[in-house]
């Protein structure tokens, strides 16, 4: 599935099954919401806590597209192109960064 195709999946999901979207800011506080799920699980996972017992049956790829749908609903909802949007950044990244990291000692 491409970035487009995910824009327009998740559009006609919440069309028809999610009857409209949330509001921007509504949509903005499950993201944060979100990313603190991959937050706790990544910090449980890779970092020094441990997990609770409630927490045995968490599923990081779940939790990461859950971020990802609504991200995606947030792009929708602002009439931003995704993939455009990506193809931009990368090209921002590639022209900022590209010396900057290949002469950091830190990652070599």
């Amino acid at each position: 599935m491409t970035i487009a195709e995910a824009q327009k999946t998740v559009d006609e999901w919440i069309k028809t099954k999610g009857i409209r979207y949330f509001n921007e800011l509504t949509n903005t506080a499950i993201l944060m919401e979100e990313v603190g799920e991959v937050a706790r699980i990544m910090a449980r996972k890779y970092g020094e806590q441990s997990f609770k017992k409630s927490d045995e049956e968490v599923n990081l790829a779940d939790e990461m597209a859950d971020v990802l749908f609504v991200l995606i609903c947030l792009a929708n909802q602002t009439g931003i192109d995704l993939t455009h949007a990506l193809q931009q950044n990368l090209e921002k990244k590639t022209k900022r960064d590209t010396e900057r990291h290949r002469n950091n000692e830190k990652l070599k």
